[in-house]
């Protein structure tokens, strides 16, 4: 099995704070989460599970079959005062390590010089937020019978 990570950030500084949403996914099967929003007071929301393999490999087809592997973030918009977003994934011996302004929506795409890697930045990355976003919920929010 060759290794894999994954890591997404999200986030931005204003009247609030810091606000962001992270997550990462380690090698080991660990699933780290962090939603961190200020407002109305909010605290700090922290979760860890551990994943299977069978979960981990779903996770390294979907970025396989997305190809953003093979994209460059050097035409992509600069993090800006709206915010940025991270995303790094180690498969195999492959490495990359994207940095972009927040994209609220595929209108954000269409005006970069690089559209067609910047929507297929844009489709993973919500590939990936609702399969964390279910396995969090599934995990933590169903009560047991």
């Amino acid at each position: 099995m060759a290794d894999f990570y994954l890591r997404y950030y999200v986030g931005h500084k204003g009247k609030f704070g810091h606000e962001f949403l992270e997550f990462e996914f380690r090698p080991d099967g660990r699933l780290r989460y962090a939603n961190n929003s200020n407002y109305k007071n909010d605290t700090m929301i922290r979760k860890e599970v551990t994943v299977n393999g069978i979960v981990l490999d779903e996770l390294r087809k979907i970025v396989q079959d997305s190809d953003v592997m093979s994209e460059d973030d050097k035409l992509w918009p600069v993090p800006d005062r709206v915010g940025r977003q991270e995303l790094e994934v180690v498969l195999g011996d492959q490495h990359i390590s994207f940095t972009t302004s927040k994209i609220g929506s595929l209108l954000d795409c269409k005006s970069s010089r690089d559209e067609e890697g910047l929507r297929t930045f844009y489709y993973l990355v919500q590939d990936i937020k609702c399969l964390v976003f279910s396995l969090i919920g599934l995990h933590f929010k169903i009560k047991p019978i």
